[in-house]
C-alpha cells in the first residue's frame, strides 16, 4: 500500500483549487435544477471490480512486453489491487479468475481484508489447457464432442464455485472459447446442444445465493463460429438455464457499430442482465482502457441503465475487463475506474422529466441536445471531491508516480522474462 502522507500531501497542493471549482460547478448545476452533494453521494457509493489479471501486462497474438514489477502470483495482485482502490475509492472488489489466482481461500481473504478489498464474480478458465490436465481444450471444452473433456470442463466450473463460496463471492462468470475455424468442422445445433447440457450441471452446483453470468463473444479463438457469439444465444442460454442465470455484457465482445446500449435495455426487460465488463474497443475486443476511445457510448449505457434503475431485481455487477500492453497496469486500471464513475454521474444528471416530455413530443433533436448536455458536463469536480471525502487522491495517478510504489515492487519481484504471445 501506499502511505497515507503522501496521498494527503498530494491533495493538499489541489485542495484550494478543488474547493473553488466544485462551488462553481455547484452553482451551475443548481441553476438546472440539480443538487451537487447529492451527485458527489452518488458517486462515492459507486464502485467497480477490479481484475486480478488486468495487473499484470497484457499482450497480443504477435509478443508480449513484460513491465517492471509485475505481480509474481495472486497476492502481488491484490496488493495492487488495494492501492488502486486505496487511489480511486471507487474498487472496492477484486474479480479473480480460476486457475491463474488459485490459492488457499483462507490465505485470500486475509489478503484481501489486509488491503481492504471484497470478491466479486468468479472467473473460469477452459480456454487454455493447463499442465496437470487429462484432456486437451484445443476443440472445445463444454461443448466438446468427448463427454470426459465436457466433464472436466463442469468440474473446474464446480472448483471456482466452491473456491467463491470460501472467500464470499457470490457469482460465477463463464466465458467459453468454444467454435469452430471451418464450416463443417462441427454441427453449430448439437454443439450448442453440448454445450447447454453441461451448462446445467454447472448450474446446479450454484449455490441458493449466486448466479451465472453468461458470457458472449462474436469472435476469437473460433473465428467462422462461436457457440455462444451474441446477446440472443446468452439470453437463450440463462432462460433455459433457470433464474439464477443472467447474461454479462463485454463492450468489445461485438461487431463493430453494435448498438449495445439497446441490448442493455432489451436484458433489463427480460431480467436477464447480470453485469458487465468494461473496457473500450476501436475494431473489435481490444481491452483498451475504458471511455479512451467512445465515451459517449459508455454514457449512453449508463443512460440506459439509469433509466431503469428502479427496475424491480436489477442487480448488476460492473467489472472491468482490459489488457495492458504499452501502459502501466495500475495506472490504466485507475484511469478506467475514473472513467466509469464518470459516465455514471453524467447519466445521472440528465433531465429525465424534460427528456420524456421531448419523447412525447416526438422532438428528436431537443430530446438528444438533454443527453448531450449532461454528456458535456465536467463532472471532474464531482469525482475529485468524492475521492477526496473518502481519503483517496484528488489526482490518482499523480498520487501514483510521487510514491514511487512501481519502483518498489520492481526491486522486490524478479523481473519478467520472455516476448511470447498471449495474454497475461
Amino acid at each position: 500500500m501506499i502511505d497515507q502522507s503522501i496521498i494527503e500531501a498530494q491533495n493538499d497542493a489541489r485542495r484550494a483549487d478543488l474547493t473553488a471549482d466544485y462551488d462553481a460547478l455547484g452553482a451551475r448545476l443548481a441553476r438546472r435544477g440539480a443538487d451537487i452533494e447529492a451527485l458527489t453521494a452518488r458517486a462515492m457509493a459507486f464502485g467497480v471490480a477490479v481484475p486480478s489479471w488486468g495487473t499484470g501486462t497484457g499482450g497480443t497474438r504477435f509478443a508480449r512486453f513484460p513491465g517492471m514489477g509485475e505481480p509474481r502470483g495472486i497476492m502481488d495482485k491484490l496488493d495492487d489491487c488495494g492501492v488502486i482502490h486505496q487511489l480511486t475509492a471507487a474498487t472496492p472488489t477484486v474479480s479473480l479468475h480460476i486457475p491463474w489466482d488459485k490459492a488457499d481461500p483462507a490465505l485470500l481473504c486475509e489478503k484481501a481484508e489486509e488491503v481492504g478489498l471484497g470478491f466479486d464474480a468468479m472467473n473460469s478458465n477452459t480456454f487454455q489447457d493447463q499442465p496437470d490436465q487429462a484432456h486437451s481444450y484445443k476443440f472445445g471444452s463444454l461443448s466438446h464432442t468427448d463427454a470426459a473433456t465436457r466433464r472436466q470442463a463442469v468440474e473446474h466450473n464446480l472448483e471456482c464455485i466452491e473456491i467463491g463460496q470460501a472467500i464470499g463471492s457470490r457469482a460465477l462468470t463463464v466465458w467459453i472459447g468454444d467454435g469452430s475455424n471451418f464450416p463443417g468442422q462441427t454441427s453449430l445445433s448439437r454443439q450448442f446442444d453440448r454445450y447447454l447440457e453441461a451448462m446445467k450441471q454447472v448450474y446446479a452446483g450454484l449455490p441458493e445465493d449466486w448466479r451465472i453470468f453468461s458470457e458472449h463473444k462474436i469472435y476469437e479463438p473460433a473465428f467462422y463460429s462461436t457457440v455462444v457469439q451474441d446477446w440472443g444465444t446468452s439470453l437463450m442460454t440463462a432462460q433455459e438455464l433457470g433464474p439464477k442465470a443472467q447474461c454479462l455484457v463485454d463492450l468489445g465482445h461485438h461487431a463493430p457499430n453494435v448498438n449495445i446500449e439497446m441490448i442493455v435495455a432489451r436484458l433489463v426487460r427480460a431480467g436477464k442482465l447480470g453485469g458487465f465488463h468494461f473496457n473500450d474497443s476501436k475494431y473489435g475486443d481490444d481491452d483498451l482502457d475504458a471511455g479512451t476511445i467512445d465515451p459517449f457510448r459508455l454514457f449512453l449505457v449508463f443512460n440506459e441503465l439509469l433509466e431503469l434503475e428502479d427496475r424491480q431485481g436489477l442487480d448488476l455487477s460492473h467489472m472491468i475487463d482490459q489488457s495492458h500492453n504499452v501502459t502501466d497496469p495500475i495506472e490504466s486500471l485507475m484511469i478506467s475506474a475514473v472513467e466509469i464513475q464518470r459516465a455514471f454521474v453524467q447519466a445521472s444528471l440528465v433531465d429525465r422529466v424534460t427528456l420524456e416530455g421531448f419523447r412525447q413530443d416526438n422532438d428528436a433533436l431537443m430530446a438528444a441536445a438533454t443527453l448531450r448536455t449532461a454528456f458535456r458536463t465536467d463532472v471532474d469536480p464531482i469525482l475529485q471531491m468524492a475521492r477526496l471525502r473518502a481519503d483517496a487522491a484528488v489526482d490518482p495517478v499523480a498520487a501514483f508516480r510521487a510514491s514511487g510504489y512501481r519502483a518498489r515492487v520492481a526491486a522486490e519481484r524478479p523481473k519478467s522474462v520472455g516476448g511470447g504471445g498471449g495474454i497475461v
